[in-house]
């Protein structure tokens, strides 16, 4: 009877949590933005403002913000996207035939079109089928719109909320426990909250220099490709930057293709003044998050959440490890394990390699 009653409970879960699983990913989407509203919103509370309007100021802010990007460039992007979806074919048949010329290669253009299916109905459908993941992929504009209004109502109280939100789950703890509590959300908040804020700066600074340059060079589509070089490079770890110049290269190679040339420069130099000048100052009251880690969390949320998941995944991860980074006991390393670096290391693996021979003709006799 137990196990009866246990696995009914189970199921029952099961078919709740896939019920509510887009109204809880939109609820996640809405935690990430109240915690990349804090630093502002703590900003404002600092000078006396009360902590419900200034998360109404903050998001007030933020979408005015976005408004006014949208009325500037909204048409344009939403033009530049369009013809690029159905240039993007033609823009591999070019660069293959290209290829082809240079290198004396024998690359089939059509089998490779069959291959990746990259025809203008396909790209459409793609598009349909991924681009609206942020805000539900319903394929509807009202529930588009749906979804991003219940994203920002559930920010705003998240936001404005979270001294209640705080106090009511404490209620629900031993007061030994409550200490640990708040040692948690304020570590989550705080962090991860800085850690969104500095990637989507970095984000915007890195999208406007790329599309600039983009357009000053003359490659085609340059507003949304600039987009894409930007958030890429910033949300993909290591190789973000390579993955991000790699659709504006495709284009400039069909057009002309020293620009590509130019374009890798560029990156490379941009690169350099983001890490040594740009991200120390801005993301230096952060946690830092090793590369290796980073990258696995955009594999592992992309395959959770498909593309908007490769964009979440690193400040989810980045609100774990801070937790599990405050709480973790370190032991004190050994003299041996102390004074370890590479070229230590190199030297006793040669010094080994070099022993054991010896030890071994000696042990022959």
């Amino acid at each position: 009877m137990t196990v009866g009653i246990i696995v009914v409970l189970f199921m029952v879960a099961y078919w709740a949590f896939q019920s509510l699983s887009s109204f809880l990913f939109l609820l996640l989407l809405a935690w990430l933005l109240s915690i990349a509203m804090e630093p502002m919103v703590l900003l404002l509370t600092r000078r006396g403002v009360k902590r419900s309007l200034a998360s109404g100021l903050t998001l007030l802010m933020l979408l005015v913000v976005l408004l006014g990007i949208g009325a500037l460039f909204g048409q344009l992007l939403l033009a530049q996207i369009d013809a690029l979806s159905k240039a993007l074919p033609g823009a591999i048949s070019s660069s293959l035939d290209w290829v082809n010329a240079t290198f004396k290669t024998k690359i089939n253009v059509a089998s490779a079109e069959r291959s990746l299916n990259l025809t203008p109905d396909r790209i459409a459908n793609l598009a349909t089928s991924y681009g609206g993941g942020l805000l539900g992929v319903f394929g509807s504009l009202v529930a588009a719109l749906f979804d991003g209004l219940t994203i920002l109502v559930f920010a705003y109280y998240l936001s404005a909320d979270s001294i209640t939100l705080r106090q009511t789950i404490g209620s629900f703890l031993p007061p030994k426990h409550q200490p640990l509590l708040m040692t948690v959300w304020t570590i989550s908040v705080e962090k991860t909250g800085g850690f969104v804020t500095s990637k989507v700066a970095l984000a915007a600074i890195s999208a406007v220099a790329h599309g600039a340059f983009f357009w000053v060079i003359g490659v085609p589509f340059w507003l949304p490709l600039g987009i894409v070089a930007g958030v890429v490079g910033q949300f993909i770890p290591t190789i973000g930057t390579y993955v991000g110049v790699l659709l504006p290269s495709l284009f400039a190679a069909t057009t002309k293709p020293v620009t590509v040339l130019y374009i890798v420069i560029f990156a490379t130099i941009y690169q350099q003044i983001e890490n040594y000048v740009l991200t120390p100052r801005i993301s230096r009251r952060t946690m830092d998050i090793h590369p290796a880690v980073a990258l696995a969390a955009v594999f592992i949320g992309a395959g959770l959440f498909g593309p908007i998941g490769a964009i979440i995944g690193i400040p989810v991860t980045a609100a774990v490890l801070s937790i599990v980074d405050t709480f973790r006991h370190r032991y004190e390393l050994n003299p041996e394990l102390a004074a370890l670096d590479d070229d230590s290391a190199g030297r006793h693996d040669a010094e080994d390699e070099v022993a054991e021979p010896t030890s071994t003709r000696a042990v022959e006799p």
